[in-house]
């Protein structure tokens, strides 16, 4: 890092928003991240020892991939520096290039280029950086929020570690707001500011897991709040301002989980998508885990449609897999397309009254198989009856032939009853059919 870096880094320490003044300066006051930083993690071994190689930061924004950084820098014997894809060049690429090379072959030291956004750079501006990665001249670190197995040239994700920064965590945002109320160097610890558990809570909730979000709403609600007897008092409404978020009434352990949960599946069961959609905007709103909403769909997807739109459970699966690969906010569009077409596809209960009445049947009746439907294909079983009398279907007329799959006490049982619903009207059309013999 040159003099005018260094100088501008300081500057914005002191002067700077309050979320960079709180930038974490080692590992030990970094929140969050233990998979990566954690006692005993190879990131970690690697600082203490300074024996970085190059790697590629990757997660939502305000996780921390910029102050690992600059922690790094701080902890390193290596030069630092960096640039950022968006306003940077091949010309500026090529100067931190030669600034590299320069200190590596009079000095013997290496430099840590860290490149924000690097998933922005071209395939040229990439290649560029090829040799001197390779080589070892430079120590790449570049921070993404796009997939960087899908953004960056294979050639560098080959030569570098890859780690995926996940969510920050509530408690982990509170650890943070709470320490900046204390610190009387960098945060407000010489203010006697008073933020209650509602105000907190709202602001951590709402900040989505993102750090620089919910340091920036404390300090507009501290900035803007005058003193009344020498305290500033920060209250639900303030904190509702200072993130423009409304406090929406959503208790994950309480009733209005529950009740909201409830007029959700009760809409899309209803065959209402505005409703259905409108539900989920609360529960997204509110911060609701998204794999929980997804694993709604995927049973409303069975219990209520059925086999009157197979096709259903397919689309709940996979706003689930989906989900789980994009995360939010591109994940409520996935969420939405599925609670909408599960609304709207015909329904069908049929599969629930089957499994039930099953499971009813189990409990009461004699569960053993008969001799024509048991395994007969290992030695001797046809010596003791084992498949004697089956009928193969597929030597009939329609791959069909009549016999009984159940136990002798149930051998007239019906469990399923297909509905003239979507699909499974056509199921049971195929069911008579073959019926009629």
């Amino acid at each position: 890092m040159n003099i005018f870096e260094m100088q501008y880094e300081n500057s914005l320490k002191k002067n700077g928003p309050l979320a960079e003044r709180m930038r974490p300066k080692s590992l030990d006051d970094f929140v969050g991240q233990e998979h990566i930083v954690g006692k005993g993690k190879i990131l970690n071994r690697a600082i203490e020892a300074d024996k970085l190689s190059s790697a590629i930061f990757y997660g939502p924004p305000g996780t921390g991939k910029t102050t690992l950084a600059r922690i790094i820098a701080e902890n390193t014997n290596n030069n630092f520096t960096t640039l950022n894809a968006v306003t940077s060049g091949i010309k500026d690429i090529k100067e931190k290039i030669s600034f590299s090379v320069d200190e590596l072959s009079l000095y013997g030291k290496r430099t840590i280029l860290f490149i924000d956004e690097i998933h922005r750079f071209n395939k040229a501006q990439q290649d560029a950086l090829l040799p001197y990665v390779e080589n070892g001249t430079i120590i790449l670190i570049g921070a993404t929020t796009e997939n960087p197995y899908f953004e960056v040239n294979q050639a560098l994700i080959s030569r570098s570690l890859v780690f995926e920064f996940k969510k920050i965590t509530s408690e982990d945002i509170k650890i943070v707001v709470k320490r900046a109320l204390k610190d009387k160097e960098r945060g407000y610890g010489t203010k006697n500011i008073e933020l209650n558990d509602d105000a907190l809570d709202h602001i951590v909730e709402n900040s989505n897991g993102d750090i620089r979000k919910a340091l920036s709403a404390l300090e507009l609600g501290v900035e803007t709040t005058g003193e009344v007897n020498g305290v500033i008092k920060i209250d639900i409404d303030t904190a509702v301002e200072c993130i423009q978020r409304k406090k929406i009434e959503y208790d994950k352990n309480g009733d209005s989980h529950y009740d909201t949960i409830s007029a959700f599946i009760k809409s899309m069961r209803g065959s209402d998508p505005d409703a259905a959609v409108f539900w989920l905007a609360k529960m997204i709103k509110a911060g609701e885990d998204p794999k929980f909403i997804a694993r709604r769909i995927i049973i409303c997807a069975s219990e209520d449609v059925g086999n009157a739109d197979p096709r259903a459970l397919e689309v709940a699966v996979n706003a689930f897999k989906a989900v789980e690969i994009i995360g939010f906010p591109e994940g409520r569009i996935t969420l939405a397309q599925a609670a909408i077409y599960v609304a709207c596809a015909p329904k069908s209960n049929a599969s629930i009254i089957a499994i039930d009445r099953a499971m009813e049947a189990v409990e009461k009746n004699s569960l053993e198989v008969p001799d024509y439907l048991k395994d007969s294909h290992y030695k001797g079983s046809d010596k003791l009856g084992r498949g004697t009398g089956y009928k193969y279907p597929h030597d009939y007329d329609k791959y069909y032939v009549k016999q009984s799959y159940l136990p002798e006490s149930l051998k007239n049982a019906n469990f399923y009853e297909p509905k003239e619903s979507g699909y499974e009207s056509r199921i049971k059309k195929f069911l008579e059919y073959l019926k009629q013999g």
